[in-house]
Formats: structure tokens, sequence, C-alpha cells
């Protein structure tokens, strides 16, 4: 004791001074700890010094609390409480981890007679719950993170959402979104739809504003349904390539496929068989009656009421096709034609310049659909057929600037031009391009805009960045060239400038 004791005391020392020495020394600590990080403490350094002359050990990667408890009570069911019987299958589990979920919670707090139960028989009445999904659902408890695979999230959803797992839930909301493509987007969205995720079905519905017309495919087309077509249709954010025409032609073969499922071959043969098929039912049937107004087409009414046919009957060759296919009742043609007859008159002999002042409800439901794929960088310059009210526009997309020129005299153009000193109109430009999935990579939008140009006046309506450009790059365009009629003429109500759809 003597030898360990002169570690802390010297013999000249007295029982105080050596209590006082240590004093000092936690004193000297203390200051240390108390100066700026960048000065040196020499307490600190004799103890990096000690702990260098120590053989540190290697450092050893310990099972973590949540895999262990993963392993050994739910894989291995040690020390269960409760034993949990659905579609042929048990787990033995344990209530202490059941009652996160909201649903086993009410079961065992309540006075419900499987409150005091050891096993339980669970009924699934869902039948998109599978014995899969509930060794996830049931796993998830016991662990911190939960592998999803998308070609089980569906089922894995509704076990969560009968279960009341709102953690669980959020994160499948989470997956669909991430793996939404053309062979998932139908059934993500049915899905979302039963199980009230509204952010999902959201998503589904902006990828098919996207990739509907841009990316058409027979299968996707197939799978559509009446309801869901009715909106993509009706939206002013539907990615129309080309004219309003490419709708109601995108249109006709979605009906040819719903109804001739079994059809099978490629997009590019798709329009002739349904023309064919059009054709010989008039002549086999004899029927002069057009087809939505027959037993077999008035499900389609809903969906091409929406089409805005004010653009498609300004172009001759697209007017006489919708005469010859005979699918739409002739009240429906007979009604647009008058509403554009008196547009055409207002511009003509009431100065209609085009809307001057913001009216966006206006706008979503009657402007003008139109748009151009760009296959690679370089300069294009093009314009959307038909008459326009002698709104002659020129697009251009040079040196990545994208630029609108009213035409009046310095270019040809087919059909009359206003020389009216200002024209004005209402628009919206988009661009977008996407991966192989249909998955937005870039875009850009001007949002809604009102512009007047003079003769021939140029105006840049986009700056486009380089670095943000991904090719094949798609243009969608809305137009609005007449304004609202909005006076109190006693003949107001025959005289609307881009007629809304019909009902």
């Amino acid at each position: 004791m003597g030898s360990l004791g002169s570690r802390f005391q010297s013999p000249s020392q007295g029982p105080e001074e050596a209590i006082e020495g240590t004093s000092t020394s936690r004193k000297h600590s203390c200051e240390c700890k108390k100066r700026k990080r960048n000065a040196q403490c020499d307490c600190d350094s004799e103890q990096e010094d000690d702990d260098a002359l120590l053989d540190t050990p290697r450092r050893k990667k310990l099972k973590s609390t949540s895999r262990y408890i993963y392993q050994t009570l739910f894989l291995n069911g040690e020390n269960s409480d409760i034993c949990i019987s659905a579609l042929g299958q048990e787990w033995n589990l344990h209530k202490v981890y059941l009652c996160q979920s909201g649903y086993f919670s009410s079961m065992f707090s309540g006075s419900w007679k499987e409150s005091n139960m050891m096993e339980i028989n669970l009924e699934i009445p869902d039948q998109n719950i599978d014995t899969e999904a509930l060794q996830v659902v049931f796993g998830s408890l016991y662990r911190d993170d939960v592998l999803i695979k998308p070609s089980k999230v569906v089922s894995i959803l509704a076990a969560a959402c009968m279960l009341q797992l709102d953690g669980l839930i959020q994160q499948c909301g989470e997956t669909m979104k991430e793996n939404i493509s053309v062979k998932t987007v139908c059934g993500y969205y049915a899905c979302a739809s039963i199980y009230g995720l509204d952010s999902v079905m959201k998503k589904c519905l902006e990828w098919l504003l996207n990739n509907l017309m841009t990316h058409q495919n027979v299968d996707l087309m197939k799978e559509l349904g009446t309801e869901i077509m009715e909106q993509l249709i009706q939206s002013s954010d539907l990615f129309v390539m080309q004219v309003e025409m490419d709708v109601y032609t995108a249109l006709k073969k979605w009906m040819f496929l719903q109804l001739n499922p079994l059809w099978d071959g490629p997009i590019k043969q798709l329009l002739a068989d349904a023309d064919a098929w059009l054709c010989k039912r008039r002549t086999d049937l004899c029927e002069k009656e057009p087809f939505l107004s027959t037993d077999e087409g008035a499900p389609f009414c809903s969906v091409f009421k929406y089409v805005r046919l004010q653009y498609i009957i300004n172009d001759l060759a697209s007017a006489r096709i919708l005469e010859r296919d005979n699918i739409l009742p002739p009240d429906w043609l007979t009604s647009v034609y008058k509403n554009q007859w008196f547009a055409m008159l207002r511009t003509e002999f009431d100065n209609d310049n085009g809307p001057q002042e913001a009216n966006r409800e206006e706008f979503e439901l009657s402007s003008m659909r139109c748009g151009r794929k760009l296959t690679k960088d370089g300069d294009y310059c093009w314009r959307w057929t038909g008459f326009n009210f002698g709104f002659d526009l020129l697009v251009t997309y040079t040196n990545r600037f994208i630029v609108f020129k009213r035409n009046t005299l310095s270019q040809p153009c087919g059909g009359a031009v206003s020389l009216q000193l200002r024209r004005h109109l209402a628009y919206r430009l988009r661009l977008a391009s996407f991966d192989s999935r249909g998955k937005l990579v870039c875009s850009r939008s001007t949002g809604y805009q009102l512009l007047t140009l003079e003769k021939d006046q140029e105006y840049v309506v986009m700056n486009l960045d380089s670095r943000l450009l991904s090719f094949p790059l798609y243009v969608c365009c809305n137009f609005l060239y007449t304004s609202p009629q909005s006076d109190n003429r006693p003949d107001s109500s025959e005289q609307e400038s881009a007629p809304r759809s019909l009902s």
C-alpha cells in the first residue's frame, strides 16, 4: 500500500499537502477544459500519448437490435403470447408489437372477445391480400426498415390498410409513385382509388396526361376505362401531339380496342383496322344512325363529348373525316359549326382582337391544344394548320430560344390573314422530356400568359438552359385566339367565341 500511495504522495508531503496537490491538479484540469479549442492542452497531450501506447482492438460490427428482434421474436417466434391464423398460415407473434397496428390495438384494448384470446383466426375480406403480403406487414412491426417490391406493393398496401398501419401505407404510396410506368399506371390508379391515396391518383393522372398521346400504347389503351379517359380528354394539360384531330383519332382507336379486346397487332396498324371495322359495321348493318347513338356506342358518349370539335372543323380534311366516320350525333356538329361561324363574324366585323383580360376558366375549357416532337437539337419552325380566325402564328425553336411570330405579310400562309394592327392571344407553352418509363426527366412551362402582337412582330417566349435540355423534346401549346363573349346583346347566347365541350 505504501508504494501505491507514493504515486500520489511524496515522502516529504503530509496528508493535507497531498490533498491540496490533488485539488490543484483538478483545478488545472478544469482550466484546461475552459481554454479555447485551438489552444494546446498538456493534459490532453499526455492522454493521447497514453492512448497511443495501448493496443486498440479492431472494430467489430455488432448485430443490430432491430435485426435481432426480427430474427428471434418474429421469424423464430420466441416468447410468443398470441397466434394469428390467416389464409391457411399461422404467425406466432407478440401483443406488445401488434398494438402498433390500430386494428389490433382496438381489438386488445376494448371489450372484444379477442382481447383475452391466445389464438385468433383473422378473416381477410380483401382479395388483394395474400400470405406474402401479411408476412411483410407483420414483419414490419418488428423492424425499422421494410423492403417493398413494386410487384407486391398493391397487396402490401391492402394489408397495411386493413391493419391500419399509417407509416407502411405512406411507404407503399411512395413506392407506387416512383414506379409508375405503362405496365403499372392503371393498376396503381385503381388501387389508389380503392384505398384513398389521393397523391398516388394525382401522380398517375399526371403520367397519363404526359404519355397518352406522346407514347401511344395498345395495351394501355385496352386497360384505360371510361371514367379515367373522361378526365384525360377534358383536361387542358393533356400533352397533345400535332392537333385536336389527333385526340379524336386516339379516341377512335381506344373505342375500337374496348369493343375488340382480343385485337393483337402493332400500333401503326391500329387506326386502319379501326376504320375498316367502322366501315364494315356501317355496310353490314346498313346503318345510317351515328355510332354513339346506338346501344353499343352509347357508353362512349361521355368521353367523345370532351373533344374540342371547334378546332377539328376548322380543317377541311378533318371535317370530312368526321362526316365519313359517322360516330358523332349530327346535332353535336351542327351546334359547333354555328358557334364557330358566329366567332368568325365577330373577329371580322366586331373587332374581336382576342382575349385582353385573364379568363383562366375559359382558357382551360376551350383553348386549342397542339404540340410537336423535336427529335434532336436544331432549328425548327412550324404552324398549326386550320382556320385560326386570321391569326397565323409561327413558332420557332432556334439556338435554344422559342419564339412566337405573328405572320401577316412576310411569309406565305394558307387561309385568310387578319391585317388588324394588334391581335391578342392567351397561351401556355410547356416543354418536357421523358425517360424510357415515361417519367419526366425535365420540364418547363410559361404558365398562363396574355400576349399582344403587332403585324409581323416576334416575341421570345422561352430561353432554355442547354444543361437542362434532353432530347427528344416534346413541345405542347395551348392557344385561345378569340375573347369570351360577355356582352348583353339579345343574340349573345348564340355567339360563343370558342365553344365549350358539348354534353
